[in-house]
């Protein structure tokens, strides 16, 4: 078990403080340039299309964790509501919502339907903005933690990162191949760095910098089979922090929960990697990745590299974004 002693060492070793200036909010997506958005367009062959996002629903993964609840979709107008409404509407729901609905049905043919949802913005697939996870009352680059206040982030939100786009060079490394594991990696073995060099070379990839790389541990088709969101599961270990920064990864996405191995690693803390990562290198985390279909053919026709599109919404101070991240070959 590492010290903290070990843990702030190894961050001074990872920092990007001031790296790209002292008002930087875009941290390792800085990595991805023109020519590397240009290069990775230049995957696409085949004009293959994977969704990466999993549903987000009522039988989504979150619920394990109070804070943290699965969407609730509301349709706030719907068939019932035009026949009900066109028929009594205009008689005695005048100067109301619903008598204002009514005027939109009565005496033609137009209806429509509407909705809502109400969810936490990391419900399902995500990005971890920069501003989620901080220590010692600061976020990335220097900024005081105090600037994330009850009206948002005003510094590292992930709407700073929408103009950037978020798209490059998506690299696959399939761990659960890599290990011969049977469906997902079982909790107690972290995977390491000297894993990640195996894997991609055993796979004919080399990571370069700029690339979003994704960390298949199986962990979703384990929970689309056991229905656990709280099913315990191997992932990063904290010192792979050393390995994504000397490697430039912009930024790094798995199909777990956490995208870090839950047991910390370090003593008296809890998620190193989450603090190495987003405060101190200013890379995004990416959770609830769903990488099945992907997998599967890059297994077959051998190529794990493509073009990778995740934009996040623009969802002004929030610190995470839901998103449906593409992968194109």
């Amino acid at each position: 078990m590492a010290t903290l002693t070990d843990f702030h060492s190894l961050a001074e070793r990872v920092r990007n403080w001031g790296r790209w200036g002292a008002d930087d909010e875009l941290g390792t997506l800085n990595f991805i340039t023109p020519a590397k958005i240009a290069a990775a367009a230049g995957l696409v062959r085949h004009g293959k299309v994977f969704p990466l996002g999993i549903d987000f629903g009522s039988s989504g993964p979150q619920g394990a964790f109070q804070f943290r609840q699965n969407p609730l979709h509301v349709m706030t107008v719907d068939g019932g509501d035009a026949k009900t409404l066109a028929e009594y509407g205009p008689k005695w729901l005048r100067n109301s919502v619903a008598g204002e609905l009514s005027s939109f049905f009565a005496d033609n043919p137009f209806r429509f339907n509407d909705d809502m949802i109400i969810m936490p913005l990391q419900a399902a697939t995500q990005w971890d903005a920069l501003s989620h996870v901080y220590y010692a009352d600061q976020l990335y680059n220097g900024f005081p933690a105090e600037s994330v206040t009850s009206q948002g982030a005003f510094h590292c939100g992930i709407d700073k990162v929408d103009g950037k786009g978020i798209t490059s060079r998506g690299v696959l490394l399939d761990l659960v191949r890599y290990r011969g594991a049977d469906t997902y990696l079982a909790p107690g073995a972290p995977i390491t760095a000297d894993e990640l060099d195996e894997c991609a070379a055993r796979q004919g990839i080399t990571i370069e910098s700029g690339d979003i790389v994704l960390v298949r541990t199986g962990w979703w088709d384990r929970y689309l089979e056991a229905r656990d969101g709280a099913e315990p599961y191997s992932g990063l270990d904290w010192t792979c922090a050393l390995w994504l920064h000397e490697h430039e990864v912009a930024a790094v996405a798995a199909d777990n929960l956490m995208v870090e191995d839950p047991a910390s690693g370090v003593d008296g803390t809890f998620l190193p990697l989450h603090m190495l990562c987003l405060r101190d290198m200013g890379l995004m985390l990416g959770e609830y990745w769903d990488f099945s279909a992907l997998a599967a053919d890059c297994a077959a026709d051998g190529v794990y590299e493509f073009q990778l599109v995740a934009p996040p919404l623009r969802v002004i101070g929030a610190v995470g974004s839901p998103l449906n991240p593409i992968a194109i070959k």
